[in-house]
């Protein structure tokens, strides 16, 4: 119990996962994670005890020679206790004991079990296993706060990827407002999340060659407040419009609870969700247009020019004007035409094919449509996907898979932030390309209505014996 003590008072967030409320196990749980503890207790007991040469009667003898037993786990711990009080990093003790201490986990230690009629596999023993079939996130973990043990310094990134951070927030999303073209600026709030974002990322050894942005302000602040804490405000930033927010057309500054009011639950959730559903367009006088903006009026002209909308704007002037075709609504699939193809026919050659390190600031509805088509996130799901403020999202271009970094609060993100329903089809297993798992994925938490199952693995079968 002292032990205990004196560890948790030096692991961050050791407290809360000992204390984290357990789900019940049903009759069938218990009964696996008994075999399974039975099994690994006899694996362990194989690499001291040679059980072919054992006497089969007791001799009384202790095999210790007289001696008293010496528990080696005990001498362990008081080395680890002994290091960090000289100032060495939590997680460099840990990972320096954890092999003499723990073994090393299986391949689907990071994956919850989840038990379908018809998908039982049957071990050596004849009793039957259920199949391991989702995934947890891959997080990256933290670098020693000073350096990296035998190195120095925090090594620094090399190899190209792409970094996916939504805005930090604004009033409106505090007050739940829908926003979408409309130009607010940072809250309080939003402002510490960007910044907390740059420190995680340069604690984690990342820089960057090139940063992209929207047009919107929340967005671009994020991308300095980031820029500013990773000491490289000289590097430059791409604006495009079409990394904008979604456009939510008639529903622009209204409040979300008062539009589920007027219209019902079910309307409100198609408009605000709905992968092709659009809200009410607004008219070409409404101060949400963007055609009524200097910035889209003066600087947008990579879209074609708009017959109805010139007509209208002559009129209006009294003179020939010119006006392009800007959108006055927008679904998810109608963002995404605009951002998938300014992804893949910008930012892919010239920067991630050129093996750059980029920096997306944007916001939730152009990073969600991103996230859909590089890790193929269905239609039917996309909905259910939420993106947290001020976030980073590590999308690691070999292995093609979303990883998080460690902050060093030992909480399990998926429970610390809201990645919606869909997060199970973000997370999936990374590994390389030859199928090995990623190095990077250093921390597995067990998360979800089955945490208290992520633990059994899947028996390897026995291997077949030849009658000789």
């Amino acid at each position: 119990l002292k032990r205990e003590e004196e560890w948790g008072s030096r692991v961050p967030g050791y407290d809360f996962t000992m204390n984290r409320p357990q789900t019940p196990l049903t009759s069938l749980e218990r009964s696996l994670i008994k075999l399974k503890a039975e099994r690994e207790l006899g694996e362990w007991a194989k690499e001291f005890v040679d059980f072919e040469k054992l006497a089969l009667e007791d001799d009384g003898n202790d095999g210790n020679m007289g001696r008293p037993i010496e528990f080696i786990e005990d001498q362990i711990w008081e080395e680890a206790l002994r290091d960090l009080g000289k100032g060495s990093s939590t997680l460099d003790v840990v990972k320096a004991k954890a092999d003499i201490i723990q073994t090393k986990p299986n391949n689907t230690l990071n994956q919850p079990l989840v038990i379908k009629d018809g998908d039982e596999g049957n071990n050596e023993d004849g009793m039957t296993t259920a199949s391991v079939i989702t995934n947890t996130a891959c997080l990256s973990l933290i670098p020693s706060e000073n350096d990296v043990s035998g190195i120095g310094e925090v090594p620094i990134r090399k190899d190209a990827v792409i970094v996916m951070i939504r805005h930090g927030k604004t009033a409106n999303n505090q007050l739940g407002i829908f926003t979408g073209w409309e130009d607010v600026a940072l809250a309080p709030e939003g402002i510490e999340e960007a910044k907390e974002a740059g420190k995680l990322l340069k604690k984690h050894g990342f820089e960057f060659d090139v940063v992209y942005s929207s047009w919107l302000s929340r967005a671009v602040e994020t991308a300095w407040l980031v820029m500013d804490e990773m000491d490289c405000l000289w590097l430059p930033i791409i604006k495009s419009w079409r990394l904008n927010e979604r456009m939510y057309g008639a529903l622009s500054g209204l409040s979300k609870r008062m539009v589920a009011q007027r219209n019902g639950e079910e309307q409100f959730k198609a408009w605000r969700r709905g992968y092709k559903v659009r809200p009410p367009a607004v008219s070409s006088f409404s101060q949400h247009y963007p055609g009524n903006d200097k910035r889209y009026m003066k600087y947008l002209n990579d879209v074609r020019y708009s017959f109805r909308e010139s007509l209208i704007r002559s009129i209006e002037s009294g003179k020939p004007a010119l006006a392009r075709k800007l959108p006055k609504t927008e679904s998810l699939y109608d963002c995404m035409q605009r951002t998938i193809p300014y992804f893949e026919n910008q930012i892919v050659p010239e920067a991630i094919n050129q093996g750059k390190r980029v920096l997306i600031s944007s916001s939730e509805n152009a990073i969600r449509g991103l996230l859909m088509n590089l890790c193929e996130i269905p239609e039917d799901v996309i909905s259910g996907l939420e993106i947290p403020n001020g976030l980073p999202l590590i999308f690691d271009v070999n292995s093609k898979c979303i990883k998080l970094l460690d902050d060093g609060s030992g909480i399990d993100p998926l429970l610390k932030h809201n990645f919606g329903s869909a997060a199970s089809y973000l997370f999936r297993p990374c590994q390389n390309e030859d199928g090995s798992d990623d190095d990077e994925c250093d921390i597995r938490f067990m998360s979800g209505t089955t945490e208290t199952l992520d633990f059994i693995r899947r028996p390897t079968t026995a291997p077949a014996v030849v009658e000789t």
